[in-house]
């Protein structure tokens, strides 16, 4: 794949999100179901790779340029995840107190809501990909209930999450 077609895809997914994972939706329609040039399992692992590095969210983005292009496709998914923050102040330049207005605030949340609805119909594949067995069902069961009910860092999932897995492989 072209790598600058890949950053303007990788662009239009970080561009059109508010948050790291809800570009997600736009980057598994785009490479895994429309080019076809990334797998849901690959797409999964460059989500655990963004999860588990320190940083954004979205850094994930550059996992998916490397599964696609190599070395050239992480470096156009790093310029991907960075260039919205430089075009954001050239936007609030242009915005500036538009942004305090009572329709602008109603279409930033409808937005939101939007890319929320987006984010769960995208975890399907992925979850489909990486459940494949009774423990990785719990593991994400229990983690889903930890996170729900509980005010807790993540890093006590991961650390739960990996025991589990590792005494289910001594098992």
């Amino acid at each position: 794949m072209n790598v600058f077609l890949l950053y303007l895809l990788l662009l239009k997914a970080t561009i059109t999100s508010f948050s790291g994972l809800s570009s997600l939706p736009v980057v598994q329609h785009d490479l895994v179901e429309h080019r076809r040039v990334l797998t849901d399992r690959q797409l999964s692992a460059a989500v655990a790779a963004g999860r588990t590095a320190p940083g954004p969210n979205g850094s994930y983005i550059v996992s998916v340029g490397y599964f696609v292009a190599g070395i050239p496709g992480a470096c156009a998914g790093c310029l991907a995840v960075m260039s919205p923050a430089f075009l954001i102040i050239f936007m609030l330049r242009y915005l500036g107190a538009r942004a305090e207005r009572r329709d602008v605030k109603s279409a930033i949340q409808a937005v939101t809501l939007a890319a929320a609805g987006l984010i769960v119909t995208s975890t399907l594949p992925l979850a489909r990909d990486s459940i494949t067995g009774p423990l990785p069902a719990a593991i994400a069961a229990g983690t889903f209930l930890f996170l729900t009910l509980t005010r807790r860092a993540t890093i006590w999932v991961i650390l739960a999450a990996a025991l589990a897995g590792l005494l289910g492989a001594l098992v």
